[in-house]
């Protein structure tokens, strides 16, 4: 299918479900939309091989297939450098964020007494490259949800739990009668105050959020038990008109719509791309929360992180540009050890602050960081403590 026919979809009027099996999700399919150069094609076998490739045509359509540097292809498209595991800048991890060491079983991890997620599915849309869950998202694993109801059990017991966060995968890639059934569960834990839906479903497949049943269920669900959805664009060119109008559906059900971009090489490296996406981020009625550090997760990290010594410096060029309200994003690390907030540099040390620690640690849970920051370091691992 050539880009004019993409261009003529309307894809608000398309089924989402049956939709799903157009994804481009093999090579070969991948042939149609890419020319392979050399050898090229055997490792991107290779490379999916180990990290299966799933793209939906609308997030194809997005793609400039005349700029080899595009942001959207580098998102979706796989890499020959993803065979990669370690090199220059430094160890990899295939569990940056400590989940194993957190997970209860029937899908819960419990990292921080007052939060719980749910990996809910290990199924996704479209499967992004640097996905920090990647040794997981699309292959068969024990971290999906089989039995919800055990999961809600355990949120019953733990009163400590103030919010629960639903994630995978992608939950709203399960169909609407069975997420129905699982949010359910959660209206009568008094205990809970909110619920979260992590997604990024309303950047690379937005025409799910037009399926009435969906949003009215929605609507409903959120005057009961108040419903935030964390979203994931990265880059500017992934609002456009049909995002944006799955986004005002959102809020139009009464839903707060926060944003996590996770900051890239080669996507949104420079303080005009972190610009241009904030501000387009508020222009439609997104909060920008988080900016992550990419994790130093493996087959990730050599080609989509960014130094730290680098990366502070065009975060901050970036704010600099930014009213008060899109620049009320947090650049972070999520580390094993918590959530820890990128502060800023003084010559060559960085301050770091703790957001959030472990329960085994709560004395670190506002803690103030002071790291030696070198050329390469592009995570808390690289650096020396030191003291000013």
């Amino acid at each position: 299918m050539h880009d004019e026919e993409l261009n003529d979809i309307d894809w608000k009027e398309l089924n989402w479900w049956n939709e799903l099996k157009n994804n481009i999700n093999s090579i070969d399919k991948l042939k149609k939309y890419m020319n392979f150069r050399g050898d090229e094609e055997e490792k991107l076998r290779e490379v999916v091989a180990n990290h299966p490739m799933n793209i939906p045509r609308y997030y194809l359509s997005l793609i400039d297939q005349d700029n080899p540097d595009d942001p959207i292809k580098k998102l979706a498209f796989p890499n020959k450098e993803e065979l990669t595991v370690s090199g220059s800048m430094g160890e990899t991890t295939q569990d940056p964020y400590g989940d194993d060491k957190h997970n209860k079983g029937n899908g819960i991890l419990h990292k921080y007494p007052y939060s719980a997620l749910i990996v809910a599915t290990d199924y996704c849309s479209m499967y992004c490259r640097h996905c920090f869950r990647k040794a997981i998202v699309g292959l068969p694993n024990d971290k999906t949800v089989e039995n919800f109801q055990n999961a809600l059990k355990y949120i019953k017991e733990h009163k400590e739990i103030t919010n629960v966060i639903i994630s995978g995968g992608d939950p709203m890639l399960i169909d609407t009668p069975k997420l129905k059934k699982m949010l359910n569960g959660l209206k009568e834990i008094k205990h809970v105050n909110y619920v979260r839906i992590g997604t990024r479903t309303p950047v690379v497949y937005p025409l799910r959020f037009f399926d009435d049943e969906l949003m009215d269920y929605l609507k409903e669900f959120n005057k009961v038990k108040t419903l935030y959805i964390p979203t994931h664009f990265n880059h500017i060119n992934e609002i456009t008109e049909i995002s944006k109008e799955a986004v005002l559906r959102i809020r139009e059900a009464g839903i707060t719509v926060n944003n996590q971009a996770v900051f890239l090489k080669g996507v949104n490296d420079s303080a005009e791309d972190i610009e241009e996406l904030m501000n387009g981020l508020t222009s439609i009625g997104v909060n920008p929360y988080y900016l992550y550090q990419c994790m130093p997760v493996s087959r990730v990290r050599n080609h989509f992180q960014v130094p730290l010594s680098e990366g502070i410096n065009i975060v901050d060029e970036a704010k600099t540009r930014l009213d008060g309200y899109a620049k009320r994003f947090k650049f972070i690390m999520g580390h094993d050890i918590g959530k820890i907030e990128i502060i800023g540099k003084v010559d060559d040390k960085l301050i770091l602050k703790h957001i959030h620690s472990r329960p085994e640690k709560p004395k670190d849970a506002s803690k103030i960081r002071v790291m030696e920051l070198t050329k390469n370091a592009g995570w808390l691992d690289d650096m020396k403590e030191v003291t000013i």
